[in-house]
């Protein structure tokens, strides 16, 4: 993998334009800001950098973030504050990082103890989630800023590799490597009822 990171606009016949270049490995996670203006990338080889779509150079990142020991699949921008982007590390990093994508500052790091494989802000509340892999495979709620731990969930039995979260922001779907699909009640309150033959009927809940 060249590392390389292509911006389409699908609208267009020549539909690639924009190619940005900073990673020298393979690059595995990719997420737009709310406002659309920045562009934040992980990597294998354990880089996070951001891009602002207003540079007119494609090798010209914003920031570039070091402090990762593993490579960053797990990015997640925040919804209640602008600039604020959570990314999580492998296996041999465990961590949580918070930054400031303005002035490029780590606002705050937490070793969860296992590799994070995704994050989620809540719609809802000031609280993010993630989901892990071995050795706990599981799903913490934590909550902003003080990055307690708000609740573990420990149903899956490998590693939770994708998450989201429904329009309303009360449910959130976690799936495994071993094709286990499981919904998470976040809101608080009970889940809208549905019918009996619904097959997401009954969900797990956080609290």
């Amino acid at each position: 993998m060249d590392g390389q990171i292509v911006n389409n606009d699908v609208r267009m016949r020549d539909h690639g334009v924009e190619m940005y270049r900073g990673h020298n490995q393979e690059v595995c996670g990719l997420r737009w800001s709310p406002s659309g203006q920045q562009l934040a990338s992980g990597g294998k080889d354990n880089l996070v950098h951001i891009w602002d779509r207003s540079s007119n150079s494609p090798t010209q990142w914003r920031h570039r973030f070091q402090d990762h020991t593993a490579a960053v699949k797990a990015l997640a921008w925040c919804l209640f504050q602008k600039n604020l982007l959570a990314s999580g590390g492998g296996t041999s990093d465990r961590c949580i990082k918070l930054w400031n994508t303005n002035t490029g500052a780590c606002l705050n790091s937490v070793d969860t103890g296992s590799q994070v494989c995704s994050l989620l802000w809540n719609k809802n509340e000031r609280e993010l989630l993630n989901s892990h892999g071995f050795p706990h495979n599981q799903l913490i709620l934590w909550k902003y800023p003080s990055m307690v731990k708000v609740a573990e969930l420990s149903d899956h039995t490998s590693t939770v590799l994708y998450m989201s979260q429904s329009p309303d922001g009360r449910v959130v779907a976690s799936a495994d490597a071993d094709e286990t699909l499981k919904f998470w009640n976040v809101s608080g309150t009970s889940p809208v009822p549905k019918a009996a033959q619904e097959p997401f009927a009954n969900f797990n809940y956080i609290r």
